[in-house]
């Protein structure tokens, strides 16, 4: 067994662990892509465009928002929904790093 010490970072861990189980649920990822191709779209079009229930869709945007994947901006009774890619790429690269599969 080697000697070398393995710490975490618990807030990073948590953040991760959050961000990964955001991304790894097949609907989420449908959601997403739905928001991608139309760049910023309210809550709305997202769940009558997916024939999805609104309570169903809210709670997956939540998820997604709280994650960091998202970001919502209110304007008047509109929710509008965007994907912050940066966020996004990270988790792409990481995925990616811890796979072996950097191109």
């Amino acid at each position: 067994m080697r000697g070398t010490k393995v710490t975490f970072d618990n807030d990073k861990l948590h953040y991760s662990s959050e961000l990964m189980r955001a991304l790894a649920h097949p609907l989420r990822l449908k959601i997403l892509e739905f928001i991608d191709e139309h760049k910023s779209i309210n809550v709305n079009k997202i769940y009558s465009n997916l024939d999805l229930e609104q309570s169903i869709t809210s709670q997956h945007l939540k998820i997604l928002r709280m994650a960091g994947v998202l970001s919502v901006e209110v304007t008047g009774k509109y929710h509008v929904y965007n994907i912050n890619y940066d966020v996004v790429e990270k988790a792409s690269y990481a995925v990616k790093k811890f796979t072996g599969k950097l191109n």
